[in-house]
């Protein structure tokens, strides 16, 4: 191994960083084209959300410096000290934090909130990596999988109680992580399971999925018993009790928190997703002009600042979770086709370069942040287009907001820095 060269940009992988400017200047062109009023004389200026965003990508340039200034081994060695101040940073809101729409995720800084949930992702993965690169750390035991768990769960956990359940369910993507690494196909199924039975008792109602399922399960376990014999009852019997239970209180507990502790909004927007009911005019307006307003731009699109409905304002939060909105009126299938093939191209360089780290650290990272990119734009893509429901998950690299932005590039730029050192003394 060598020794690492002075100069911060060593080495350093251009074709992220060339993916990255597109995309946030792409990025910026459509907060621009989703403005209303549109003065040229306001490009840096906090009076308009696209002045705003352009001080933010500006402020990104020395961010970026000051995250390459640093060699690789900084960010493994205090990964654990990040993570924890991001949690305390977290826990910090709930008697410092300015509720906004309910919740209490940000800091008000005068004419700048931050949104710490938008940076603990980066030092999330950061304290994974660290966690499962450790060379004592045996990702088999189940003692070892449950601190996995407690890492990932703990921010999703304060983040719940803010309460934001969509930058919460964002936690789900370190699976991917976690399966790169050995995680066994169980806990995969598990959530299949978990997802189809919650989405049923949903469609169906607690008793006949209830009685569905019981049924399922006693005539599964008579097959078994008339295929093994008196054995397997007398050797298994305690795991059927035990499913039998769980599958229960799972179903029972779901039709109560779906009716008691859910929101009337939350329960209409997943009657809405299911076909359970119409309601384009209250709780499915968003998503329904959002789809009008893809729809309407159709192959090629209507050209920049020709958006009728972009300009007439129809989608509300169009500058933030509705972004893509923009590009499928003005761009068309086309240009919302690039846009996925860029955020494509950028996750599978991610991995491939991850793949070629000899640090596990680096590797285990990296699948960190496209894991995390992946699930952020599924997740949005498909909320805008009527497939998922309104979390408000913002779209890297896109969305309106310094804390999303800044939140993106360090995530990006500590693996770009991660795979610059790779080469050298560990």
């Amino acid at each position: 191994m060598r020794q690492e060269q002075n100069n911060i940009f060593a080495n350093i992988d251009w074709l992220l960083v060339l993916i990255f400017t597109i995309l946030v200047g792409f990025g910026w062109v459509n907060i621009y084209s989703a403005s209303k009023t549109v003065d040229a004389t306001a490009l840096l200026s906090f009076s308009t959300k696209y002045g705003k965003q352009l001080i933010f990508i500006g402020l990104t340039i020395p961010l970026i410096v000051g995250i390459l200034f640093f060699n690789g081994k900084y960010y493994e060695k205090y990964s654990s000290i990040f993570y924890i101040i991001s949690l305390i940073s977290l826990l910090l809101l709930f008697p410092f934090g300015k509720e906004i729409n309910g919740a209490k995720s940000w800091f008000n800084f005068g004419v700048l909130g931050l949104q710490p949930s938008e940076f603990v992702k980066a030092f999330t993965a950061l304290a994974v990596a660290k966690l499962l690169s450790d060379r004592q750390y045996n990702f088999k035991l189940i003692k070892n999988q449950i601190k996995a768990f407690i890492i990932i769960f703990t921010p999703a956990f304060l983040i719940i109680l803010q309460p934001d359940a969509g930058s919460a369910v964002i936690y789900l993507a370190f699976f991917f992580v976690l399966q790169r690494e050995g995680l066994t196909q169980n806990y995969i199924i598990i959530g299949i399971v978990v997802i189809v039975l919650f989405i049923f008792t949903i469609l169906f109602g607690t008793s006949l999925v209830l009685g569905t399922l019981l049924l399922f399960i006693s005539l599964f376990t008579f097959y078994l018993f008339y295929k093994e014999g008196k054995r397997f009852l007398r050797f298994n019997w305690h795991k059927i009790l035990g499913l039998y239970t769980v599958a229960t209180l799972f179903i029972l507990g779901t039709g109560f928190a779906y009716n008691n502790i859910f929101k009337q909004h939350q329960r209409d927007r997943f009657e809405v997703l299911l076909g359970l009911k119409t309601d384009n005019q209250g709780v499915g307006y968003n998503s329904y002009q959002s789809e009008l307003t893809i729809s309407s731009g159709k192959i090629t699109g209507k050209g920049f600042l020709k958006g009728d409905l972009t300009q007439g304002d129809f989608v509300p939060e169009q500058h933030t979770d509705y972004i893509f909105s923009v590009i499928g009126e003005e761009w068309g299938f086309l240009g919302s086709s690039i846009v996925i093939l860029l955020f494509m191209c950028l996750m599978y360089r991610i991995i491939y370069l991850a793949e070629t780290h000899t640090n596990k650290f680096g590797r285990i990272y990296g699948y960190g942040v496209a894991s995390l990119l992946f699930f952020h734009v599924v997740v949005n893509v498909g909320m805008v287009i009527g497939l998922l429901p309104t979390v408000g998950i913002p779209l890297p690299f896109f969305s309106y907001g310094g804390s999303s932005l800044w939140g993106f590039t360090i995530l990006l730029f500590i693996f770009i820095r991660l795979d610059a050192h790779k080469n050298y003394d560990w």
